[in-house]
């Protein structure tokens, strides 16, 4: 999940749980207030720890004997735009369980960037290799489930445990929050859903995407509305493990409560995102011989409506959420985090960015305003933001 912590709500936020936003004007009169009064909340109480966490991270990759493993590593920490936005999503949770739950976000998502750099190198099998070093994701959601050989068809393996600490920091972490059972079940489907994605989602001399083609129509929900390739791209999102993390830091969590979770997150918003993030990674992609996935829309212009249909889903499905107003805000830093990088510069992505932000509708201003200040300082501080 890509977005940075800088838009997001407090404790005092207007709206309140189980409430529905019906109409624009509703939205933007309380999302606008939560946008004003929660970025100082968010940065006294969630990326702190956000950032002493990847600090830890860097760390342990540091110290990863195979040096492959260890550049992976850090390159993966390097993307500090998708731990940052994992950890965005503790805002959902109550004060007192915070902690536990950035570090449970960050931990998921870390072990994602590196499992995804590392499942891109060369292998006798990509496919079997992938799915093999993907079931990380799965128990990093178990606490009780022991660890499989998660390297056994990986050129390399010595990485000093440090995906395995990974995979125990994070459901160590989340074994503490209250609702963790409530939402075990539907948190790992989506988990599943990123291994098979992540399996599938081959260069073109591996395979290319026939493959996953096969796979996202099976999964295409009935009568929503979206094609097989963003479908694919849902199942790829590591959003909705996200939120469903978050939401067991909620005591007392109803099945409904995790349903509309699922829903919302899969396919709507967890295809925005993962379509974003390929619109971000085109020039990359055709360095390295992939298909991007918002090519199969065709044109930029098909692809430019495509993707303002989508996003208006999207808007829609956070809406209808208990606690929408900040689903919203959280999805709109996501989208966000993109079009304020240098990858949306050229024309083709300008298009379809276009759409986007008008689609997201008001916010997207003022994000974009923070989110630019972010890179900025980032350049400084870090070297650069991604």
């Amino acid at each position: 999940m890509n977005a940075v912590g800088a838009i997001v709500r407090s404790d005092q936020a207007p709206a309140a749980r189980g409430t529905r936003d019906r109409t624009q004007g509703h939205a933007v009169s309380a999302t606008g207030p939560a946008f004003r009064s929660t970025v100082g909340s968010y940065l006294a109480s969630v990326l702190p720890r956000a950032t002493r966490e990847l600090g830890h991270w860097r760390r342990r990759a540091s110290a990863i004997p195979d040096p492959v493993l260890r550049r992976l590593a850090l390159d993966a920490l390097a993307k500090r735009g998708n731990m940052e936005g994992a950890a965005l999503f503790a805002i959902l949770a109550p004060r007192g369980r915070r902690a536990q739950t950035v570090r449970a976000l960050v931990a998921f998502q870390t072990a994602y960037n590196y499992l995804d750099a590392l499942a891109e190198q060369p292998s006798a099998d990509p496919v079997a290799n992938g799915r093999r070093l993907h079931q990380a994701l799965l128990a990093a959601l178990e606490p009780a489930a022991g660890h499989a050989d998660y390297y056994a068809l990986n050129p390399q393996r010595e990485d000093g445990a440090f995906l395995t600490e990974l995979v125990e920091t994070c459901r160590t972490a989340l074994a503490t929050l209250p609702s963790h059972a409530a939402v075990a079940d539907t948190a790992w489907a989506a988990a599943a859903r990123i291994v098979a994605f992540q399996s599938l989602n081959l260069t073109e001399a591996q395979g290319g995407h026939e493959g996953l083609e096969r796979w996202a129509r099976r999964q295409m929900p009935r009568h929503s509305g979206v094609r097989w390739w963003e479908t694919a791209a849902a199942g790829g999102s590591s959003l909705a493990v996200h939120a469903l993390v978050a939401l067991a830091a909620q005591p007392d969590v109803r099945q409904r409560e995790v349903e509309a979770i699922g829903a919302a997150y899969f396919p709507s918003i967890g295809a925005l995102h993962s379509l974003l993030d390929s619109l971000a990674d085109v020039a990359e992609d055709e360095r390295a011989g992939q298909r991007n996935l918002v090519s199969y829309h065709g044109s930029p212009e098909q692809a430019a409506l495509a993707m303002k249909i989508l996003a208006r889903r999207a808007v829609d499905a956070a809406r209808g959420l208990p606690d929408g107003v900040r689903h919203e805000v959280i999805l709109t830093a996501m989208a966000t985090y993109y079009l304020s990088g240098p990858e949306v510069a050229t024309p083709y992505a300008r298009t379809i960015a276009a759409g986007v932000a008008a689609a997201l509708g008001p916010l997207v201003a003022p994000a974009l305003a923070l989110f630019k200040a972010r890179r900025a300082v980032a350049r400084v501080v870090h070297g650069g933001y991604r």
